[in-house]
């Protein structure tokens, strides 16, 4: 559908007939009076002065002096013998082990600037992969030290181990920990990740924490560069201090501040279709919290069975400064009780995160691409981003006609703002679908000037990584192309 609007202000948005109908259905109920109202500037999200080689510099650097660090302590006279030899690699892999578990701890911090650096994909990567890496020179550590051990003293590598575990405390400390790093890794892999719930895996995952503090003692007592040197425990120390305090600012203390600014709370629950709901949050100075439209909070729910439970759900609609909208499909988890949550719930927020908005945008035109529930943030986006009339286009793709949702309002929208909706409904390989209508060539037929704009995806990952893949494929540019996954 191609209206005559003229371009769209974002900060004037609340005029439209979507979002009279969502204002509609939020704190008031039907008839709320505030639809006629402007929508009230909301302001963006600080951009922090970093770049990703800033960060890469600062980590290679602290690598470096790390190894010289052990140089300087005159360890390289271990090399000279084969359990010297041995016992080292033991050494250096357990302070390399020790700053990737750090790293680990700046990448859990849910740091703002992290997240524009290199948005929420880039972080889960390399948090997955450093926190195997950690694990494995962990490992290595415990292994080579104590067959390095054995070797020096003439006893077996078994017989070294119990006899260190059993011995000396804080190294059954450092076992403990070791095994409690395993046991996340573990419940990390794919497979694993695909049985376990996201409570299950979360609760686990607390257990990092413990696993921490462990490690910490155990390098505090008889760390290689602990014991001998003020000035390297002194560096350690301050490194510890820096992960552990970016995690108490932005983890714990950014939002409890926002929480607490805020007072967000349900003021309605609509449905908007089978087992799918939006929930309308409303609090205190809304117009002061920077927020944009593709962006995702964490929210804890404060109820018996619900405060200690975050799950991750995009905004639906652009921010207004009046309420937050998030529309939520039950998927069998804790998304089942949030079906019918009470009006009145007080709400705990984490964010927002995520570099999936218009800040990244580099062309005029925009191609919007949604499965199912993926809609959420492409429909706040198409009702935020400006652009001349005939700029955006969505492609919304379904298997049945009541897994579209929004279909009036993304009618409405496309109306107001002059852009082209395409929904693909119907199940793969059927009649009436019989291909993939995501096919790289079927997309390239739908929007013919796919290199002239930018792409938005969001939908279920199976979708995504095809539609991915079709755009590499036609050589689409990784500038052009943005994304986020919601996999834990």
């Amino acid at each position: 559908m191609i209206g005559q609007t003229p371009p769209h202000d974002p900060n004037r948005s609340s005029a439209s007939a979507p979002a009279q109908r969502a204002a509609a259905n939020a704190p008031g109920g039907v008839g709320y009076a505030a639809p006629a109202r402007k929508a009230r500037r909301i302001p963006a999200p600080r951009v922090w002065p970093l770049k990703d080689y800033d960060v890469y510099a600062f980590l290679g650097g602290n690598a470096f002096v790390i190894l010289a660090m052990w140089i300087r302590h005159g360890n390289l006279h271990e090399l000279a013998t084969p359990a010297g030899i041995v016992t080292a690699i033991g050494e250096i892999a357990a302070l390399y082990g020790t700053y990737l578990v750090l790293i680990q701890l700046v990448l859990m911090s849910r740091s703002p600037w992290l997240d524009q650096i290199f948005g929420q994909d880039r972080i889960t990567a390399a948090h997955r992969w450093i926190g195997f890496g950690a694990i494995w020179l962990l490992v290595l550590h415990f292994v080579f030290t104590t067959v390095g051990f054995g070797m020096a003293d003439g006893s077996g590598p078994v017989a070294e181990g119990i006899s260190l575990l059993t011995t000396y405390p804080y190294v059954l400390w450092s076992g403990i920990a070791l095994v409690i790093f395993m046991v996340v890794g573990i419940t990390s892999m794919r497979a694993a990740r695909r049985m376990a719930s996201y409570e299950t895996w979360y609760a686990i995952h607390l257990y990092t924490y413990l696993a921490i503090a462990l490690a910490f003692l155990h390098q505090l007592v008889v760390g290689v560069d602990f014991a001998t040197d003020p000035m390297a425990r002194f560096y350690w120390i301050a490194l510890y201090v820096m992960a552990i305090g970016l995690m108490l600012i932005f983890r714990f203390g950014q939002p409890i501040a926002v929480s607490w600014r805020h007072r967000l709370r349900v003021a309605n629950v609509v449905a908007e279709g089978p087992d799918v709901v939006s929930i309308y949050l409303t609090g205190r100075d809304l117009d002061l919290l920077p927020v944009r439209a593709g962006q995702w909070f964490r929210l804890r729910f404060m109820t018996s069975n619900g405060w200690w439970r975050a799950h991750p759900f995009s905004i639906s609609a652009a921010p207004n400064g009046r309420y937050l909208r998030f529309t939520i499909k039950n998927l069998g988890d804790y998304t089942r009780v949030l079906q019918g949550v009470g009006v009145g719930t007080s709400v705990f927020v984490e964010g927002p995160y995520g570099v999936f908005t218009g800040a990244n945008r580099t062309k005029a035109r925009v191609l919007f691409i949604a499965g199912g529930i993926g809609i959420t943030p492409l429909r706040a986006l198409l009702e935020e981003l400006p652009a001349a009339r005939g700029n955006l286009t969505l492609v919304y793709r379904a298997s049945h006609e009541d897994e579209v949702v929004f279909r009036k309002e993304l009618d409405e929208l496309a109306s107001l703002r002059g852009a082209t909706v395409h929904y693909l409904v119907g199940r793969r390989g059927s009649r009436e679908m019989p291909s993939d209508p995501l096919d790289p060539r079927a997309l390239r037929r739908l929007v013919p000037d796919l290199h002239e704009r930018d792409i938005y995806v969001c939908g279920p990952a199976g979708m995504m990584e095809r539609v991915l893949s079709g755009l590499h494929w036609l050589r689409i540019t990784e500038s052009q192309i943005h994304y986020e996954r919601f996999n834990f």
